[in-house]
């Protein structure tokens, strides 16, 4: 059975453009304080990933050319000029939605975000119309949730820096720094502007969690698919007693590592397609491991901000027959983006293809439509189908 790719379908500046409700994992940190999901993989690891952002809504992205960034980027440092400027005109330039460039030690940062782990102040945003970066959520107990930031406020600048109309990558760059430093954000909040003074922590997220229903309903909530994410949910599996009703919530889930949601398919099925995959028209295929959870009823909860990685775990269980999906339509991100270093030791995140479904689906632009469409309530209506399943008294 073929390896996973040496790639990473991810999401890019989710919105670079558009609203980035995705709310990226970002932050999760100070990546989180941008809001994009941040998860990068350095170009050696051999792990594929997803992410996104839920901007403005979805649509099919176009591809950069690898070899045209990376001349841009050559003759740029040549100049004496900055090889990572030049590169990010090119991809700007093609259309590519999800495509960017990070310096070495943006890079190396956005690594730390694939662990759950990340130095920052704890926010996630998105970015509104007219290029404003609003807070979309703050990590509870975090230096922002303590300072009193809020969903919703404008976020205006970053020590002393104007952040409307960056792109989110540049905004997450502004918000990162070591430990302990502080940072001033000044923001608006009701017409009103204010000033807070946040600093840095070493932040961690915790990207699986479980609860209990009554009736034998286990509540797998996957916030994203950071490393180990995978495996968790396998171990929650594992742990319910047999037969057990299982509601899996990827509402909000910007996606992550394209293996960890991979592992977290193995946890319901045995074997078999989870997704296929091209690279610059090379067709690959990734599968589950046998020994899956087959007999428990099984309910995915979706909705707009469920991404990526998240949408292949969705769609895959979905084709394949093993859960009822439940929720609003998902963000749509389909498409696989591979690093590429750069002469300057920067490195570029490119478009080079798409993945599909067990049945052939292309997500990208689309999305997922659930079985049941539901918006409040959506856990209520998940548990009543799971009830209509055998699941409880």
């Amino acid at each position: 059975m073929p390896g996973p790719p040496v790639f990473r379908v991810r999401p890019r500046d989710l919105r670079r453009g558009a609203v980035l409700t995705l709310a990226f994992l970002v932050a999760v940190a100070t990546a989180a304080a941008t809001g994009h999901q941040v998860p990068e993989e350095p170009p050696a690891a051999s792990a594929a990933r997803t992410g996104g952002s839920a901007s403005g809504g979805p649509h099919v992205t176009g591809t950069a050319d690898r070899e045209a960034v990376a001349r841009a980027a050559a003759e740029a440092v040549a100049e004496g000029k900055s090889g990572k400027k030049a590169a990010q005109e090119v991809v700007s330039r093609s259309g590519d939605r999800w495509g960017t460039v990070y310096d070495r030690g943006e890079y190396a940062a956005f690594s730390d975000d694939l662990d759950g782990r990340w130095t920052g102040v704890g926010l996630w945003a998105r970015r509104g119309p007219e290029g404003r970066v609003e807070i979309d959520r703050v990590q509870p107990g975090g230096p922002a949730d303590r300072r009193g930031l809020r969903p919703g406020d404008r976020l205006l600048s970053v020590d002393g820096q104007a952040v409307t109309g960056l792109g989110v990558g540049d905004v997450v760059a502004l918000l990162r720094g070591e430990a302990g430093t502080p940072v001033v954000l000044n923001l608006s909040r009701g017409g009103a502007d204010l000033t807070e003074t946040v600093r840095r922590e070493r932040l961690r997220a915790e990207p699986v969690t479980v609860r209990r229903l009554p009736g034998g309903i286990t509540v797998i909530k996957v916030a994203s698919f950071t490393r180990g994410s995978g495996e968790l949910v396998r171990a929650a599996v594992r742990a319910a007693p047999y037969g057990a009703g299982f509601l899996l919530d990827l509402r909000g889930n910007p996606g992550g590592l394209v293996t960890e949601a991979v592992t977290a398919a193995s946890a319901f099925l045995d074997g078999g397609l989870v997704a296929t995959y091209d690279v610059r028209g090379a067709q690959r295929a990734l599968y589950a491991e046998p020994g899956g959870d087959t007999a428990g009823p099984l309910v995915a909860l979706v909705d707009g901000g469920t991404m990526s990685a998240a949408e292949l775990l969705t769609g895959a269980l979905q084709d394949r027959g093993r859960a009822v999906t439940v929720g609003s339509r998902t963000f749509g991100k389909g498409s696989v983006q591979m690093p590429t270093e750069l002469p300057d030791g920067s490195v570029a995140e490119l478009t080079v293809g798409t993945y599909r479904t067990p049945a052939g689906r292309s997500l990208d632009g689309s999305g997922i439509t659930p079985d049941l469409a539901a918006g409040e309530g959506a856990e209520e209506r998940a548990a009543t189908v799971l009830s209509g399943l055998g699941v409880g008294p």
